[in-house]
């Protein structure tokens, strides 16, 4: 009897942490990997809101829960949920804490994202969800596991050269992987620095500057939450003017502002900023978001005045 309610407790136990995609999908990441090292799978990962994320409720039921999806991922991938769910009974305490700590190693910004990893954890595909039902979407997926077998056998071919051709190879393999997540190839891009000390390829000077602004985006944000506005101001034109940045990434590191200065109830310069952008390059899609929010700076400036009269 003892065993009976034991077996009825942990069954109990296990439905209530149910995974949303079905039972045949992990939640426990570093299982996760060694079963794909040991069964020579690549795992897809799905940072998902079950509960309260539209997209990923829609990649659930029209995907994952398809019987020909499962059958055609079988042979190639561990499944992996990580669930933020806003009711946190789904999910216990050990696994709200891995997952909040994967969202911040792989940069996960949305839901639902799809990663692609190897049974290392390095990732060479991201998706999300996409219309089509189950045979679309694991076509799709063949076509991203195709860039893990060209970096594979770019990898290998590397290893036959030296020196300043071997990071070029290198260099030239990374660019087939998804460009926000090189930091987990570490290993790669030391060797491509310690092979290439004159920066032949250039890899090394496009990388410190994209570190730079990614650092840039994080002192923005602190300088706002602070309500430092000025520092984050100056800090944007400082990069721009350090890297005589034009055009459309111009428009996009000016609208880095938008933020602060909407923040600081600063209607006026933001409008002066959205000509800016829009001065740059009228047809982008940077200029036509900045002409379609200037109606709305307005309002937002005349709502602002109207309540501090």
């Amino acid at each position: 009897m003892k065993n009976t309610i034991l077996a009825s407790l942990a069954l109990a136990m296990t439905a209530s942490f149910a995974t949303a995609g079905g039972d045949n999908w992990m939640t426990d990441f570093e299982a996760a990997k060694k079963k794909a090292a040991a069964e020579n799978k690549d795992l897809l990962v799905d940072f998902t809101g079950s509960d309260w994320c539209g997209w990923c409720i829609k990649l659930v039921d029209q995907v994952f829960k398809h019987d020909s999806f499962k059958k055609g991922v079988a042979d190639k991938f561990v499944l992996v949920e990580l669930d933020f769910p806003r009711d946190k009974s789904k999910v216990d305490e050990a696994t709200q804490k891995q997952n909040a700590a994967l969202q911040k190693k792989y940069g996960v910004r949305g839901f639902p994202t799809i990663l692609l990893l190897d049974p290392e954890g390095r990732p060479f595909g991201q998706t999300g969800y996409r219309e089509g039902g189950p045979e679309k979407y694991l076509a799709h997926l063949d076509d991203l596991r195709a860039n893990r077998v060209k970096r594979d056998e770019a990898f290998a071919a590397a290893e036959k050269l030296k020196g300043v051709d071997k990071a070029k190879a290198l260099v030239k393999a990374l660019k087939d992987l998804p460009e926000n997540h090189l930091s987990h190839y570490s290993d790669i891009t030391e060797q491509i620095a310690k092979l290439d000390p004159n920066d032949e390829t250039g890899f090394v000077a496009t990388q410190k500057r994209k570190d730079e602004e990614k650092q840039l985006q994080g002192d923005v944000m602190a300088a706002m939450r602070s309500g430092k506005t000025d520092d984050a101001l100056t800090k944007i034109d400082a990069f721009i003017a350090k890297y005589k940045i034009e055009g459309e990434e111009k428009q996009g590191l000016l609208g880095m502002k938008m933020n602060p200065l909407l923040s600081a109830k600063k209607f006026d310069d933001a409008a002066k900023v959205l000509d800016e952008m829009i001065a740059l390059a009228p047809g982008t899609r940077a200029a036509k978001f900045a002409e379609s929010f200037k109606p709305r700076l307005q309002k937002m400036k005349e709502a602002h005045e109207a309540k501090n009269k």
